[in-house]
């Protein structure tokens, strides 16, 4: 996934999907699709062949129309390559009699069996996705941040105004002005709804994304939270938009920059703020914490697990001495031990590995920011909402240090969903990889508590 949101860790393993039988074909060019069987979640996959190149498509990432080369069919065994994929990722398969390509997907010293069957991938339902005509005014925007333009969607309720407002802050890395993630748009979910309910509603582009200039990997927090208070200006200088009654809602990383921008706008600046699945400690603590329990939920060994909480320990350290060059270093070597079973030409190359790298200002910012002062300091309505199967900002590391640096102020509601996932869906497991097979993008009963908080409020 995107970015993934707050995470070290990339994966991408690709199952079994069959259909009827057919005669077995001798040319595989057209589309087939299937899935790949990650522990646990089988991610479905799309491929369209034409002679020995194609292309491949995996929705729940993002990815689509990846370069497919070198396909190969050499009596019933099938091979074929991503060539631009880090590790180098492999299909090894047979042609069987009812049609069907079976075998295994290498990527990264990762294996898993896939099934490919005839015919193109079907579309991933989003019941919730908001379609046209809708009951308000969109409108696409730019306003400046110092010197970068920042690109996002302003929705705005039918009539004068003035309104209520919410800026809404997205997870970490590149993220769009939806929070687009394993085929869900999170935000644009939310910004339908508050808008349908009666606010106007600002989502924006990361820098380097979309519309907006600039490079998200060199951005401080003191450069994203001047993005921010720039969106909230903007908001201010709008006729039909309330100054008095603007808030801001921060997903993941997003909830430790929204109590920061309300600290840095001072008294008035911000009306409220809705923390969702928000880290509370440390990033690093958090890091090693989502790093355990995704490493444990994978099957890996505990000596597997304490190397990865060690690098992420080591890591951090280097980033909170800017020493870049060697937290590069010290990455290199993480990957380079993680790839070494690899043979030589599904290693990453030199560019891919760089590419890889989590030592950038972007990251020193999460590894070492403490929220502690920021939510200390908030003298606003804040609204805190989490899910008992996220796994990657555990609610029983969170919610327990939100609730102690928020005592005592007069207006928290802070509320755990038992059955809900870091994207706030439905979930059975909380996996990263659960995420796409899920339907569901928001979960109806978070939309309702936050749209009734605001409406109680604002």
């Amino acid at each position: 996934m995107r970015r993934t949101i707050f995470g070290l860790i990339a994966l991408l393993l690709l199952s079994a999907c069959t259909g009827p039988g057919a005669d077995t074909p001798r040319d595989l060019s057209g589309d087939w699709h299937g899935s790949i069987n990650t522990p646990g979640i089988p991610l479905q996959i799309g491929v369209r062949i034409a002679g020995t190149t194609g292309t491949f498509d995996l929705p729940a990432q993002g990815l689509r129309a990846l370069a497919l080369k070198d396909v190969r069919l050499d009596g019933d065994a099938v091979t074929f390559h991503l060539p631009d994929v880090p590790g180098g990722a492999t299909f090894d398969g047979t042609l069987n009699q009812d049609g069907t390509i079976a075998g295994s997907y290498s990527q990264g010293g990762q294996t898993a069996p896939f099934t490919l069957t005839a015919g193109a991938l079907p579309d991933v339902g989003r019941p919730q996705e908001p379609q046209p005509p809708f009951p308000y005014r969109s409108e696409d925007v730019t306003y400046p941040s110092g010197p970068l333009t920042m690109a996002g969607t302003l929705t705005v309720p039918e009539g004068d105004g003035p309104f209520p407002a919410v800026m809404l802050i997205t997870g970490s890395g590149a993220q769009d002005r939806d929070e687009t993630i394993a085929g869900h748009k999170p935000f644009l979910v939310l910004a339908d709804t508050l808008t349908r309910t009666g606010y106007a509603v600002l989502r924006v582009d990361d820098r380097g994304v979309g519309g907006s200039s600039g490079d998200p990997q060199q951005a401080s927090y003191d450069d994203l939270t001047s993005d921010t208070l720039a969106g909230l200006a903007f908001l201010k200088g709008r006729t039909e938009i309330d100054p008095a009654k603007i808030g801001l809602l921060g997903h993941s990383e997003g909830g430790y920059l929204a109590p920061l921008v309300a600290q840095k706008a001072g008294a008035g600046g911000v009306a409220f703020v809705v923390l969702m699945a928000a880290p509370a400690v440390t990033g690093e603590e958090v890091l090693v914490l989502q790093n355990r329990l995704l490493f444990q939920q994978a099957g890996a060994p505990p000596e597997q697990v304490q190397a990865q909480i060690d690098y992420v320990r080591k890591l951090s350290g280097l980033l909170r001495a800017e020493d870049y060059d060697a937290a590069r270093q010290l990455s290199r070597d993480r990957i380079a031990q993680q790839t070494s079973a690899l043979p030589e030409d599904q290693r990453p190359s030199a560019e891919e590995l760089e590419a890889q790298l989590p030592a950038t200002p972007a990251y020193r910012a999460v590894l070492t920011y403490d929220p502690a002062p920021a939510l200390r300091a908030l003298q606003v309505p804040v609204l805190a909402i989490f899910g008992a199967k996220d796994l990657q900002v555990p609610p029983t590391q969170s919610e327990p240090a939100l609730r102690t640096l928020l005592a005592g102020k007069p207006d928290v509601t802070i509320r755990t969903f038992a059955e809900l996932n870091h994207l706030m869906q439905p979930a059975t497991t909380g996996a990263i990889t659960e995420y796409p097979t899920i339907d569901t993008t928001i979960d109806p009963e978070v939309l309702n508590l936050v749209t009734n908080w605001m409406s109680e409020r604002f």
